[in-house]
């Protein structure tokens, strides 16, 4: 039990996901297991089996970043009640990568950090990609986008965002090609509809698929009539809360009577 509670101060203390499991009822009570997002294990349910099967569930709940109570049978069997389990992820924050050292960067980086969200701001421009300008961000890096994420792209995950905030082609383009090859959550793009029509045109004759392109949130955000770079950076984080939940049509809460909380 030690060695799981040594990993765990390890990893807490280098930011490395993992996810701790243990046996809150039934067989084998206050066992624990802990696995990282690569898949090493630390400790023991009770059984080979056990640990294959509720370790595969438990490496879902980590990738999407979520804490809850399931129910096994003895063995790992889905949808029985002889086990219960405390699946616990943690995490590093979620990421959001900003493409734009523009105003309304600013007030999304503002708005991001609210949201607890570790804050990229990236521009190729260093006379507009400073600290001072973006103090909300935790990172203002000077660099053409595609090459940004050749770096990080690969530890982007579907807890992240991209948004390109920028209206030319020589930038945005490269920054979307380069984001659609990775796993990120959501990719929102900033642009009248005109513009991304012709953002779309020059993708395509850069051989990015339709499938890929349907990735897209562009133009970028909610319609609840934002107008401010303030106002618009609620509506693209109410937008990427939107997309986390699974929510297609969003409504005002008096017009439901399902739960509030999904």
């Amino acid at each position: 039990m030690s060695s799981v509670y040594a990993e765990l101060a390890e990893a807490l203390r280098t930011r490395r996901p993992v996810v701790l499991v243990t046996v809150i009822d039934g067989p084998g009570t206050g066992a624990k297991v802990l696995i990282t997002a690569e898949g090493q294990r630390f400790g023991s349910l009770g059984g080979r089996q056990l640990n294959e099967r509720v370790g595969r569930d438990a490496l879902g709940a980590l990738a999407a970043g979520l804490t809850g109570v399931r129910h096994y049978g003895r063995h790992g069997e889905p949808a029985q009640t002889e086990l219960t389990v405390f699946v616990e992820s943690f995490t590093a924050p979620r990421r959001m990568i900003i493409f734009g050292a523009v105003d309304f960067a600013a007030a999304l980086a503002q708005a991001a950090t609210l949201l607890k969200y570790s804050v990229t701001v990236c521009d190729a421009r260093p006379i507009f990609a400073t600290q001072a300008r973006f103090p909300q961000a935790d990172e203002v890096v000077v660099d053409w986008p595609q090459r940004l994420l050749a770096r990080i792209g690969s530890s982007l995950t579907s807890r992240d965002a991209v948004c390109v905030l920028t209206h030319d082609a020589k930038f945005d383009v490269p920054a979307i090609v380069a984001a659609l090859g990775t796993d990120v959550g959501y990719l929102g793009v900033m642009g009248s509809r005109s513009t991304h029509q012709d953002r779309l045109e020059r993708l395509r004759s850069e051989g990015v698929p339709a499938a890929a392109l349907a990735r897209l949130h562009a133009p970028i955000g909610l319609d609840i009539g934002a107008l401010t770079p303030e106002e618009t950076a609620v509506s693209i984080c109410a937008e990427i809360i939107a997309e986390r939940a699974g929510l297609d049509v969003i409504r005002p809460l008096h017009q439901l009577s399902t739960p509030i909380h999904h």
